[in-house]
């Protein structure tokens, strides 16, 4: 994606997410060597324990990394913030499942498989 257009789109999108209007939730992470406090746009499914995300551009962009590294994230997801102290891999049924039908239609057609768990601090360790 055009670095220009990348930059619009995330502009957009984190105002959205930021006065929760459409799909649009953020992950706010911390750069692994700047420490430096990002906040990304994302599409994430409830669920009851945390979130499901969708990898669309694989386990090696930034965001994901930056949260594995620290160990967690915080996501804002309709206006509230949750702390996310967890992440597991997501079998792709699971996780398509997870989102509500046009999505999860669209995401079987492009044959996605790459899905992650975020699970909330407060939600029961396993």
């Amino acid at each position: 994606m055009p670095r220009l257009l990348k930059h619009t789109l995330n502009r957009l999108t984190i105002r959205l997410a930021l006065v929760g209007i459409g799909p649009f939730s953020l992950i706010e992470h911390a750069g692994r060597k700047s420490g430096r406090t990002y906040r990304t746009p994302v599409i994430l499914a409830a669920v009851s324990d945390g979130f499901v995300a969708e990898l669309t551009y694989g386990d090696q962009v930034d965001w994901y990394r930056n949260v594995v590294a620290a160990g967690g994230c915080t996501v804002l997801h309709h206006r509230r913030q949750y702390r996310i102290d967890r992440i597991e891999e997501c079998d792709p049924q699971c996780g398509r499942a997870a989102y509500p039908v046009p999505a999860r239609t669209v995401l079987k057609l492009l044959h996605r498989t790459e899905f992650r768990l975020l699970r909330t601090a407060d939600a029961p360790r396993e």
